[in-house]
């Protein structure tokens, strides 16, 4: 019970980052493609949207890491060697993208350096949640060999292939697709509506055919990916329904029902996450060598205890003080005033 309910937090966790902060890199990966039809425009509405709260987003990545390293240690430690290179990358752009964002959102001078923390705030907005994605697709392909294989084996063959690739590009394209959902509310001019309706339609059209292609390169990869998919009935059916939503979420859009859009998007993108969950239960990384499962990499069972213990108390009070705080600041300025 212990072991299952720690778990359960990890994939709420890792669900929240993924819908919150997702929605921020995904406004950055949008940013890269906002043309010149009203750029600067595009700009403010997605500066003011993440403004208030690109930085408490992150709560959910340290929980996960923190639930990670004290309830899970070895799956913890597997990771971190294995996937070295693309978490450094991950936690990189993390860093880059905050610093680059907070220059150029809070900078009173307008220069050309602006140019330059734009160019990097893009640049890192792809990076992060590739770099998540390189690592979802490896921990699930389990080409980890032993690292007296030697450095390519041990550190670069686990991550560095298409399959890998596929995921890291398919969660760029979610993320922007939820992020362009998202943003239709953050104005009421109908032209700079029509224009995030446009980047969703592109995104989601998108995250159609590379999820397609995930299928096929884990196929060249040697993962049965399709009949793992068919294995598993909570993973087919998230698919399906992920699917079905789509009618009523653009029919949301069209009508202007904003908050209903975000909602059905929200929904959409965490029944993909479900079924990958499903997907990989019990297992955290597959490897070669010795694959880790929520019940082999457990911590003995008082740090379990304790644990959930912190976690129960934690929700308690981070999850109305996030609530707050959203609400504060997703106020328009007449309501504030």
């Amino acid at each position: 019970m212990w072991v299952e309910t720690i778990a359960f937090f990890l994939a709420i966790s890792i669900l929240l980052y993924s819908l919150l902060a997702g929605a921020d890199f995904g406004a950055g990966i949008l940013e890269a493609f906002a043309g010149k039809d009203r750029r600067e425009e595009q700009r403010e509405i997605i500066s003011h949207a993440m403004g208030p709260v690109w930085e408490a987003n992150h709560v959910w990545l340290i929980l996960a890491v923190v639930i990670l390293f004290m309830g899970f240690p070895k799956a913890f430690s597997a990771l971190s060697i294995t996937f070295h290179i693309p978490l450094t990358l991950m936690l990189f752009g993390i860093v880059l993208r905050g610093c680059t964002f907070t220059f150029r959102h809070y900078d009173a001078v307008r220069d050309r350096s602006h140019r330059y923390y734009s160019a990097l705030f893009v640049i890192s907005s792809f990076l992060t949640p590739l770099m998540l994605g390189v690592v979802a697709g490896g921990a699930l392909l389990g080409a980890a060999a032993p690292l007296e294989a030697g450095f390519y084996a041990g550190f670069v063959r686990p991550w560095a292939n298409l399959f890998c690739f596929s995921v890291g590009v398919f969660t760029c394209v979610l993320f922007a697709f939820l992020a362009a959902v998202y943003l239709i509310g953050e104005t009421r001019d109908p032209a700079m509506r029509g224009i995030f309706t446009r980047r969703a339609m592109i995104a989601n059209a998108l995250a159609i055919l590379i999820g397609v292609t995930v299928f096929v390169t884990a196929e060249i990869d040697g993962l049965a990916l399709a009949r793992l998919f068919a294995a598993r009935v909570v993973s087919v059916g998230s698919m399906i329904s992920a699917t079905v939503i789509l009618l009523p979420l653009w029919i949301a859009i069209r009508k202007n029902r904003v908050q209903m859009a975000r909602v059905l998007v929200a929904v959409q993108v965490g029944l993909v996450l479900i079924g990958w969950f499903r997907l990989q239960f019990p297992v955290i990384i597959n490897s070669q060598i010795h694959p880790w499962t929520i019940y082999s990499a457990a911590a003995p069972e008082p740090t379990l205890r304790y644990l959930l213990y912190a976690l129960v108390i934690g929700s308690v009070i981070i999850f109305p003080a996030l609530i707050y705080l959203l609400k504060i600041f997703k106020l328009s300025e007449t309501e504030r005033a």
